[in-house]
């Protein structure tokens, strides 16, 4: 079986920051883990007082992690796992690539579909580290539990068996628990959609509308995951595991929640721009809502509750209009 004693974790917000740790407990100090993060303030933070104290505060990280600027130094480690936002992801893997071993795993960590092309972020990855071996890494996890050490599963998908099975002994831990899945679709669908669903849960949450309307709009919410999942070729099984329904279920339930507590925001009547404007975090699910919703539209599926979320974020209609649009649809059957 592979071994990676070398992880490079690219990505130093909160939750690249609980994955360096991670990658750093799971082989003792006999591992070496280099975090690239874009804020020079980060890695002198870490390599110094071995903090993040910009994402992460309070969080002791390990002594065999070591922060960088450069990317040509996290791209020589044996693994990376690529935390960087999703709109990003296309330019941080095409700064890679000059320095990139062929045969590269590359763990996809973040959660969208790219603005413009409406692509996964594992065809972003084809198309711009083509000689790396792709793999995703998705389920339901907040980074400071993780980094806490907290009990955490999550799924691990990666076509190649044998591949994935290393990288699951690579990063798993007795509390942080990789499921392997040959399902990367599924994973990435799961992950993309629950940010937009969230942001529909927080408004209501915002609203005060109450847990029977915010239930209800999950497991709407979790129809619409399972449309997209469905004709993009995602297997029902990963879509109701770990990195579908038991991600959505954590994020539209806790405003610890980036895009739940977005759009509690936005139900509460602060406006986008404001509530992005005091954040130092992304939050996903506001800049993948019009990539998901044309991609729904490309393939014929209906999303109403990520295309009325996607209307908000774009200013097109707001928060009491989008509510009247959902509520005054036709009937539906279940079957």
């Amino acid at each position: 079986m592979r071994q990676f004693q070398h992880i490079g974790v690219v990505g130093g917000g909160a939750w690249g920051t609980a994955l360096a740790q991670v990658a750093a407990r799971a082989d003792g100090d006999g591992r070496r883990v280099t975090l690239w993060a874009r804020e020079p303030e980060v890695v002198e933070a870490v390599n110094a007082s071995r903090e993040n104290r910009m994402f992460l505060p309070g969080v002791a990280l390990g002594a065999n992690i070591a922060a960088t600027s450069s990317l040509k130094e996290v791209a020589g480690a044996d693994a990376l796992l690529m935390v960087t936002p999703a709109q990003h992801m296309r330019a941080t893997c095409a700064g890679l690539s000059p320095a990139l071993r062929p045969g590269t795993p590359v763990l996809i960590c973040a959660k969208g579909v790219e603005q413009g092309t409406m692509k996964l972020l594992t065809d972003v990855l084809a198309e711009t580290l083509p000689e790396a071996e792709a793999a995703v890494l998705s389920g339901p996890s907040f980074a400071g539990e993780v980094a806490r050490g907290l009990p955490t599963a999550v799924t691990l998908a990666c076509a190649d068996r044998e591949l994935g099975r290393a990288l699951v002994n690579a990063i798993g831990l007795p509390t942080f628990r990789p499921y392997y899945s040959s399902d990367l679709i599924g994973a990435e669908i799961g992950g993309a959609v629950k940010n937009v669903l969230a942001i529909a849960c927080g408004i209501v949450e915002g609203r005060k509308f109450g847990a029977s309307a915010r239930a209800a709009l999950t497991t709407r919410g979790f129809a619409e995951m399972t449309r997209l999942g469905l004709a993009l070729g995602a297997r029902a099984e990963t879509l109701a595991g770990l990195s579908g329904l038991g991600d959505l279920i954590l994020t539209c339930n806790s405003p610890q929640s980036r895009n739940m507590s977005l759009g509690i925001a936005l139900g509460e009547g602060r406006s986008l721009d404001e509530i992005l404007g005091s954040r130092n975090s992304v939050s996903e699910g506001a800049f993948s809502a019009t990539a998901v919703v044309a991609l729904a539209a490309k393939y014929g599926i209906e999303m109403p509750i990520s295309e009325a979320v996607a209307a908000i974020v774009t200013a097109r209609i707001n928060v009491d209009e989008a509510i009247a649009s959902l509520l005054t649809r036709p009937f539906k059957s279940e079957d």
